[in-house]
């Protein structure tokens, strides 16, 4: 296969420079080929070729060399050459998007992709890429749902067009066009795993079952086990699902969602000491653990709007999730000097002396607050 391969560049070496009529260096090119130094390729050939070249074979070998090596820069200017000299290329279009997709201008690619629509409206590749670079959900699903016509089978478009049909809450479309690309590539599992929330949805719970517990057998990925756990509650097979529930609490994959499910099966097995536990945990797992920081920062701007009331109450509200240093020393700051109020002061700079959050950090805030406390005392 290699001396067939190396035939075949020797032969296009050779053609090449019979066709250009100029002296080259045959074995020299060819050698650059072979062991892909295609920078060094892109370098011979623009030494041999006047730079005002309008040669669209050799403006296209040096483009190609060029982007080989990673020249983008280099590369685009020889397309682009090529695209004036004899416009409407797609292959040249197609070299053009792709290299602006490397460089991150995606749009200055998708002109060049609608181009090539343009050209070409039933073009698979085009309308698979323009679909990757567009922000527009909408637009994203009518290109991949013109791909898709042209080619249902594939995976790729597949999948990612059921992605967008499920964004759009249009799942029957999403179900049945992942069961064509899943029915022509039965051992697809990232089909067969995006079908799975899909199916719930529709209440195909039987069948998300038999595929899930599939595709289990390959590997216990945390989607997969939440779906078929999810199935198996609405199958009533509480326990089933409370297993598959509790195996992503031992790897700390649990989320609010799984714990609100596990609670209610806890419920319909009338084991209500655990169904109360985890709906607490579930409500813990709805609170971001950053919510007395940010009732911290509402706090401080009804401070600066002289609302010392509800800047109060927004510190104490972020201390009915998390016990936070920072909320103590507030609130003491608070009720020392802007409220008056010395016994609710000398409260919160208690609190805030005893936190266990305190480090090195704090010492200048700690110096404070104890200095505080003496004078608040006498």
């Amino acid at each position: 296969m290699k001396s067939i391969y190396i035939s075949f560049v020797f032969l296009w070496v050779a053609t090449f420079c019979n066709a250009q009529q100029v002296v080259l260096d045959k074995e020299k090119l060819l050698e650059f080929y072979q062991n892909q130094r295609y920078a060094e390729a892109a370098t011979y050939l623009n030494s041999i070729y006047p730079s005002e070249t309008n040669d669209v074979k050799v403006l296209g070998q040096i483009a190609y060399c060029n982007m080989m090596a990673g020249k983008l820069v280099d590369a685009e200017k020889n397309y682009q050459r090529i695209n004036e000299i004899q416009p409407k290329q797609i292959p040249i279009l197609f070299n053009l998007a792709n290299i602006n997709s490397r460089r991150g201008n995606n749009k200055n690619a998708m002109l060049y992709l609608q181009e090539i629509i343009a050209l070409d409206s039933a073009n698979f590749n085009a309308l698979k890429r323009l679909a990757d670079y567009t922000d527009s959900l909408a637009l994203k699903v009518r290109y991949l749902q013109k791909a898709n016509k042209l080619n249902a089978t594939e995976a790729d478009v597949a999948y990612d067009l059921a992605a967008g049909y499920r964004k759009l809450k249009i799942l029957q479309p999403a179900y049945d066009v992942l069961k064509i690309a899943i029915a022509a590539d039965t051992g697809n599992f990232v089909l067969q795993q995006a079908l799975l929330p899909v199916a719930n949805q529709l209440n195909k719970y039987n069948e998300v079952v038999n595929v899930g517990e599939k595709l289990l057998k390959n590997g216990a990925d945390a989607n997969v086990v939440a779906d078929v756990a999810k199935a198996y509650f609405f199958l009533k097979n509480y326990k089933k699902a409370i297993s598959l529930y509790q195996m992503l609490e031992k790897t700390s994959m649990q989320t609010e969602s799984t714990l609100y499910f596990t609670s209610l099966c806890f419920r319909e097995l009338k084991n209500y000491d655990q169904a109360a536990s985890y709906a607490k945990q579930t409500i813990t797992e709805g609170i971001s653990p950053n919510i007395a920081a940010y009732y911290n920062l509402l706090g401080g701007i009804y401070e600066e709007k002289q609302l010392f009331t509800a800047a109060g109450n927004a510190y104490k509200k972020g201390l009915e999730y998390q016990v936070n240093k920072n909320s103590y020393y507030r609130l003491g700051l608070l009720y020392d000097l802007k409220l008056k109020q010395t016994k609710s002061a000398l409260a919160y700079y208690n609190l805030y002396l005893k936190s266990k959050e305190l480090d090195k950090d704090d010492e200048p805030q700690v110096e404070y607050v104890k200095g505080r406390l003496s004078e608040l005392k006498r």
